[in-house]
């Protein structure tokens, strides 16, 4: 009796499939809170009613590993999907992150208001950056990024906006809602930016599987052949640079939420080249790799400005150039290359055992 299967349920199964890593890593991190409340020995009701303890200690800092990996998210969809080196991409952060802070300590908005107005700044910013989009390319577009990002940056320390945006002492006193207070709601924000981060994951893997997503690889391979074969590659990489935009400028948003000051170093271009390291760490274009990337950039600095203070920048480049030489693809993208010539090697040496079997019978 034959089993007849809907596309429905091959579609859902195939999904678990190629993403059960991801899936898996979910589910830890689900219970993640209630595994460390655990080990510390507290109640689940402590954890619950937001006590001080390692769990919400360890919920802190994955907090900030959802954000800078929806960041590094970003930057990969536009430097390593599309081929697009910017130099300015911590812009897109800063506005989400400032505007955040503005609207909710000087002007008393709510959170949705400020999602929509910072979704509108990031598709008005990606326009911005499109006006060259058409005239330069590869280095030369990173530097005329460089240049209008060091713009916002200035401006957002400059005296004229210091009562708006705090000038180089940064934008203190941000309150978020009482409901998304991440001192009085560590977990639920902690869940919040745990969705966040895998839906935009599942977005964009969905996004580079795409018709869409696939001429944006190859205009990262070989724009004027992508050129030749008809596509108008500029409203591709337009594509490209506004979901890139906006997707950083929520991940700013949320840094907004989560920091009670907002400091001009994060518009600065240190803060894309933070973006560009995470990238390199995890894999260029594997969007797997923006996560582990970022993970391993944030664990890194923390635990080693923790236990050699002001001596760990050395050793963090240190473990950044042994990376680049004993991982060149990046954790995953070695990894992945390391699976694919496995599986190749396997299937060469199955078949040469055909023969033999014949041949033996």
């Amino acid at each position: 009796m034959t089993t007849i299967t809907s596309p429905q349920t091959n579609g859902l199964g195939q999904f678990f499939k190629n993403n059960r890593g991801v899936l898996f890593s979910i589910a830890g991190l689900i219970f993640l809170p209630f595994a460390l409340t655990l080990l510390d020995g507290q109640s689940i009701g402590s954890m619950l009613a937001n006590e001080s303890g390692l769990s919400k200690f360890y919920q802190g800092l994955a907090i900030e590993i959802f954000i800078l990996a929806i960041y590094a998210l970003s930057y990969d969809l536009l430097f390593g999907i599309t081929g697009l080196l910017s130099f300015g991409h911590a812009m897109f952060f800063g506005v989400g992150a400032y505007l955040t802070g503005i609207m909710l300590k000087s002007f008393s908005w709510g959170l949705l208001p400020i999602i929509g107005l910072v979704a509108v700044a990031g598709l008005v910013m990606a326009l911005i950056f499109s006006i060259v989009l058409p005239r330069v390319k590869g280095i030369t577009f990173a530097l005329v990024t460089l240049g209008i990002a060091q713009v916002f940056y200035i401006v957002i320390q400059s005296r004229e906006m210091a009562d708006l945006a705090g000038a180089e002492i940064g934008l203190q006193g941000v309150t978020p809602p009482a409901y998304l207070n991440p001192v009085e709601q560590r977990l639920r924000f902690y869940y919040v930016g745990l969705v966040v981060l895998f839906g935009v994951y599942f977005l964009y893997k969905r996004f580079v599987d795409s018709p869409t997503g696939h001429v944006c690889v190859a205009i990262r391979e070989n724009e004027d052949r992508a050129t030749m074969l008809g596509f108008n590659t500029f409203y591709f990489k337009l594509v490209a640079l506004t979901i890139s935009s906006i997707t950083a400028a929520f991940a700013g948003a949320m840094h907004g939420l989560f920091h009670p000051i907002i400091r001009p170093g994060i518009a600065s271009s240190h803060y894309t080249i933070a973006a560009l390291l995470m990238i390199l760490m995890g894999g260029i274009g594997t969007l797997d790799g923006a996560i582990i990337g970022a993970a391993t950039f944030k664990l890194l600095s923390f635990y080693l400005e923790k236990w050699f203070g002001g001596t760990s920048q050395v050793i963090i480049g240190v473990v950044y150039i042994m990376l680049v030489l004993f991982l060149p693809y990046g954790i995953v993208g070695t990894w992945k290359l390391r699976g694919v010539r496995l599986r190749d090697g396997w299937r060469d040496f199955l078949q040469r055992l055909k023969p033999s079997q014949t041949n033996n019978d």
